[in-house]
């Protein structure tokens, strides 16, 4: 049987165990800008952009005072968060800069523009811009070749000047 998901399927939300509830609502919504719609007592909270019911679950159900798990584990490896505009990704980077948040990696993959960073508990966070779809790269039989070049964060940094 085979069997293809709908194109207009998407990832509406994940949910991440953390250690400390406080700590990691302090980064989503005091660093990222995420807004806090509801929480569960002293033990899960959820936040959102833009009043959706909730983009990222944070709990510490099984977690409290955990540890990230050790390299060379399974697991989620990052949260991709996908800003709407290029401005809106160099303003995101402008916050990271204010609160002193250090970048792990910065890419142009030609279909996007990404930063890389960790939360409080080690779970990868990438936040990125599309580039629309008809500038995606392509090879001479029309497959796509997305490539990992170093980001300029000056240039981005730019277009809020």
């Amino acid at each position: 049987m085979s069997y293809t998901i709908p194109a207009g399927t998407d990832i509406g939300h994940v949910h991440l165990k953390v250690a400390d509830l406080e700590r990691a609502l302090a980064f989503y919504c005091g660093v990222l800008g995420f807004e806090l719609v509801m929480r569960y007592g002293r033990q899960a909270a959820f936040v959102s952009a833009g009043g959706y019911h909730h983009h990222i679950g944070l709990n510490t159900w099984e977690s409290q005072g955990g540890t990230p798990a050790p390299p060379g584990h399974t697991g989620l490896y990052h949260t991709a968060i996908r800003f709407a505009t290029r401005v809106d990704l160099a303003r995101a980077l402008q916050q990271l800069q204010s609160a002193g948040v250090a970048l792990e990696g910065a890419a142009d993959h030609g279909v996007s523009q990404a930063l890389y960073l960790s939360d409080p508990d080690q779970n990868g966070v990438e936040l990125y811009w599309d580039r629309p779809r008809e500038e995606w790269p392509k090879d001479a039989s029309g497959n796509l070749t997305m490539f990992t070049n170093a980001l300029d964060l000056d240039e981005l940094l730019n277009l809020l000047s």
